[in-house]
């Protein structure tokens, strides 16, 4: 099993306390994910403050491009992947985009992992975008990551999508991963059937072991009958951890976080379809016993990868301070694979 940890790239005010982390802080927490032995870091990604957070919190929070902090850590580590989760293709151009991950996957050396999503803010979109208010994202998604494919891999590209045009587009250099991965995320069929026929892997969030299981095994029958092979696709899960020296001291801290008030806002969206009395359950919440227990589950349910951990804190020590306990008490028990 993989881990990751979950960067505060654009997370204070939903998923920590405003203000949270500087820039500075983001690398550093990056520096100490390596060192403690974790698989990848990922960053989230949004443009424009959510409504409920701006009705929150007085201070607006900081939103760091992800793009630009993982940069940055890549000339700061020499190993741990770097991982966007997610970047929301439809608020960028596939073109840019393109260069963008490119030239960080040559800067990192391949170690360049591209998690996609279409946002979970629709609100966000029409901000940024009036003018495309009525466009159904999945679409610029499909049609986003089909034209970054085809500019990593061919040497000029005309692409002629309903809602992007592109015509001889000669693009180095190209990453040197090839495939570069990308991990479409989502728990909804229309994510698992892109993971299935054109990613490297699948990022469901905040769901537990049997709604893991049952998406995978969705995905293992699409794969087929798009004539992929499923081993080579990864199932990748986001969730938050929560760590106590009792089960009961680790639901409190989970309940009364920033993280369960972010989960319960994902109601309508991520997770329209989740039980929200259950989100203890479809989280890492407990004793490291109790943790690795549940960590067992995901395995046995086919997830190879937990992503972009999301550590309760309200500090950033506090983050680093359950990053370390995890690292101390949770990773020894897992070999990767």
């Amino acid at each position: 099993m993989r881990f990751g940890v979950g960067l505060p790239t654009c997370t204070a005010g939903m998923m920590y306390p405003a203000p949270f982390a500087s820039a500075q802080d983001v690398v550093g927490i990056a520096i100490e994910a390596e060192q403690l032995g974790f698989f990848e870091v990922a960053g989230n990604d949004h443009l424009s403050t959510q409504e409920y957070v701006r009705r929150e919190w007085s201070v607006p929070p900081d939103f760091f491009d992800p793009l630009m902090i993982l940069s940055h850590c890549a000339a700061h580590t020499s190993t741990v992947r770097l991982m966007t989760g997610i970047l929301v293709v439809p608020m960028r151009h596939p073109v840019v985009l393109a260069k963008q991950v490119a030239t960080l996957d040559q800067l990192s050396r391949g170690r360049v992992i591209l998690g996609v999503g279409i946002g979970a803010y629709r609100e966000e979109f029409t901000a940024c975008y009036p003018e495309r208010a009525g466009v159904a994202r999945s679409e610029l998604l499909s049609e986003g990551v089909a034209l970054m494919r085809r500019l990593w891999t061919e040497r000029t590209v005309t692409f002629a999508g309903r809602h992007v045009t592109v015509s001889d587009v000669e693009m180095f250099p190209k990453p040197v991963q090839d495939p570069l991965p990308v991990y479409f995320a989502g728990n909804a069929l229309g994510s698992i059937r892109r993971a299935a026929e054109h990613g490297q892997g699948w990022m469901p969030a905040g769901i537990g072991p049997d709604a893991v299981g049952s998406g995978r095994r969705r995905l293992d029958a699409l794969a087929l009958a798009a004539q992929r092979r499923p081993g080579d696709i990864v199932t990748a899960p986001q969730v938050v951890v929560s760590l106590g020296a009792t089960h009961a001291e680790a639901v409190a801290t989970f309940e009364s976080s920033q993280l369960f008030k972010h989960l319960v806002s994902l109601k309508d969206s991520t997770l329209r379809n989740a039980d929200m009395s259950r989100l203890t359950e479809g989280n890492l919440v407990g004793t490291p016993d109790e943790v690795c227990s549940r960590i067992a589950e995901y395995a046995s349910a086919g997830a190879t990868h937990l992503s972009g951990l999301l550590f309760v804190g309200n500090t950033v020590e506090e983050l680093m301070r359950g990053m370390r306990w995890f690292s101390r008490d949770v990773i020894p028990g897992f070999a990767e694979v």
